[in-house]
């Protein structure tokens, strides 16, 4: 009996991933628990393993396409076996039909160029949360449910078609549907290859296309040469989720300067203590992931994130931890932090940024963040606005350790100033309170034996 291969969820958050490689092609013999394909996500890869043994019969989806979490990818049958092929953007194990029309009408140039009328608009809950994920407007989608209300798995199937079309504007797309021209044979030359009206019209009117001459960016001053590089992987899931945290979030960010000469004195003692040890390392960041985890016990609401209307204020700090990689940045997870020692959580962090950069992080790894360190200290940075993780509701930027004149006790003394950017989602909580916070976090990296307390 056949058995479909499905997009697998492979973490808390993750919803669309990409086939980025095939380790099986169509006919190979494949064994339980044996590597099929690879998985890649915002910012990791995993290998997915064979559910049964058999005949990789089909691949539906192709290496290098994204798709929803549980969209079918393949299937596998027994030797001998000829099941009904399955067309891809099909959920599920059912035959060719809604998921599938939805899909091949989506895909379809002249139904993405025509606004569909006013209707009624009725859906699922499940679907009206996908569509808000992926940004789907339902108004577009084929619904395949009682009386034409629209399923989760048919907002899956649209987006997934519409994916595999060229992106082209508005007047580019009613002048090729009035013409009846595939825009799939149309190459664009807008931004990130975008398909424009002169690109229309060129290829409707191949022949009026003129040839500039050799020397045409020479005389106009034009660049002689441009190197593009392609916004994929983790660069472009930095930049969604970037552009995305700022236009859902009313983010603000207060500013501050903290004495962090105890603090280095602290650890100072705690390395001297540990100085025949040479696996022991204990950071700056260490005692501020502590500061910080014992700082949020004391104020939830800075310790929640938002989903959809409603506030989820966790009991645990999941203190995402910012490590910059080759390429950009990723945020692994150290849980439950309020509850570990200072040198548990210098271990755990350690092996956290090591895994990162040695790109081993599992999905689980990185889901389920509460509040999140961003730390510049290595940087000639004194002050940022570091930007949210989507739906946290708050983000410590740390700036370096300068030694710097102040006034002690009517004295001027020299003393380790630490720049501290504390920014924090407006929607969930006030100024005031979030200015207590970083009052409190300032007490204890001036004063590290309050931590205790």
């Amino acid at each position: 009996m056949s058995v479909t291969v499905s997009m697998p969820k492979l973490g808390l958050t993750m919803k669309t991933g990409k086939v980025s490689k095939w380790l099986k092609a169509e006919g190979d013999a494949v064994k339980k628990g044996e590597a099929l394909f690879e998985v890649e996500t915002d910012k990791i890869t995993n290998t997915v393993e064979a559910p049964e043994d058999g005949i990789l019969y089909q691949i539906v989806v192709p290496a290098g396409a994204t798709v929803p979490v549980g969209l079918v990818l393949g299937v596998i049958a027994s030797p001998g076996e000829a099941p009904e092929r399955l067309e891809a953007g099909q959920a599920g194990e059912a035959p060719a039909g809604g998921a599938a029309k939805a899909a091949a009408k989506a895909a379809s140039p002249a139904t993405a160029a025509t606004p569909a009328a006013p209707r009624e608009i009725l859906a699922s809950p499940a679907a009206k949360r996908l569509a808000r994920e992926l940004g789907v407007d339902l108004a577009a989608v084929a619904g395949t449910g009682p009386g034409g209300r629209i399923k989760e798995e048919d907002v899956a199937a649209h987006h997934e078609a519409a994916s595999k079309l060229p992106k082209i504007t508005p007047l580019a797309a009613v002048i090729a549907a009035k013409a009846g021209l595939d825009i799939r044979s149309v190459t664009g030359t807008g931004e990130r290859g975008k398909i424009t009206r002169e690109d229309v019209e060129r290829a409707l009117h191949p022949e009026s296309a003129e040839t500039p001459a050799p020397d045409a960016a020479a005389a106009t001053g034009a660049t002689a040469e441009v190197t593009v590089v392609p916004m994929t992987g983790l660069r472009r899931a930095i930049a969604d989720n970037m552009a995305a945290s700022l236009a859902q979030a009313a983010q603000l960010t207060l500013l501050t300067e903290v004495d962090a000469t105890e603090s280095l004195a602290f650890l100072a003692t705690v390395r001297a203590m540990h100085q025949k040890d040479p696996s022991f390392r204990v950071s700056v960041n260490d005692i501020l992931i502590l500061a910080t985890s014992r700082a949020l016990t004391r104020f939830p609401m800075m310790n929640a994130t938002q989903v959809g209307d409603d506030i989820h204020i966790h009991a645990d700090v999941n203190m995402g931890v910012a490590v910059a990689i080759e390429g950009g940045l990723i945020v692994p997870v150290l849980r439950a932090a309020h509850r570990k020692s200072l040198t548990r959580i210098a271990r755990e962090a350690r092996e956290l940024a090591g895994k990162a950069r040695t790109g081993s992080l599992t999905a689980d790894d990185l889901a389920g963040g509460t509040f999140t360190i961003s730390n510049m200290s290595r940087s000639p940075v004194d002050f940022f606005t570091p930007i949210l993780k989507p739906t946290e509701t708050g983000i410590l930027g740390v700036g370096r350790v300068v030694d710097k004149p102040v006034v002690r006790k009517g004295e001027i003394t020299i003393r380790s100033m630490m720049g501290l950017s504390l920014t924090f989602d407006h929607r969930v909580i006030d100024g005031a309170p979030a200015g207590e916070f970083l009052k409190l976090l300032c007490q204890y990296v001036e004063q590290p034996s309050l931590i205790l307390f």
